[in-house]
């Protein structure tokens, strides 16, 4: 499974952005999707996820502002980045599970101005 990550750049705090993560190769082992932020303390953090089923969860920071959502026919899985803060600035990593393991993209920088 190979993921591509894009959309990511910079905008003003209170802008918004749609990041894109397209999965290719083994696609049909994959479950749920989604996006990760590297965070203090933490390898990274799950921002959202979507299962292959439409059930998403979000962290507690994104809640009302992210939502996730996903294209089967593309095989494409999104983020909406609304109301952004400096604070969400990072790279955007995409996440797929597999069956036996999981496959991270490349990642995309997001930045946001105040």
């Amino acid at each position: 499974v190979q993921l591509q990550a894009s959309g990511g750049g910079l905008v003003q705090a209170g802008g918004s952005l749609r990041l894109s993560c397209a999965a290719s190769g083994s696609i049909f082992s994959i479950s749920s999707m989604g996006w990760y932020r590297p965070a203090p303390g933490k390898q990274r953090e799950l921002v959202a996820v979507i299962t292959s089923g439409g059930s998403t969860n979000y962290a507690d920071s994104v809640k009302g502002r992210f939502t996730i959502s996903r294209d089967n026919a593309k095989n494409t899985v999104y983020l909406q980045t609304n109301s952004l803060k400096p604070e969400d600035t990072a790279v955007y990593y995409c996440n797929a599970i597999g069956p036996i393991r999981n496959y991270w993209g490349q990642g995309t920088l997001v930045t946001v101005s105040s």
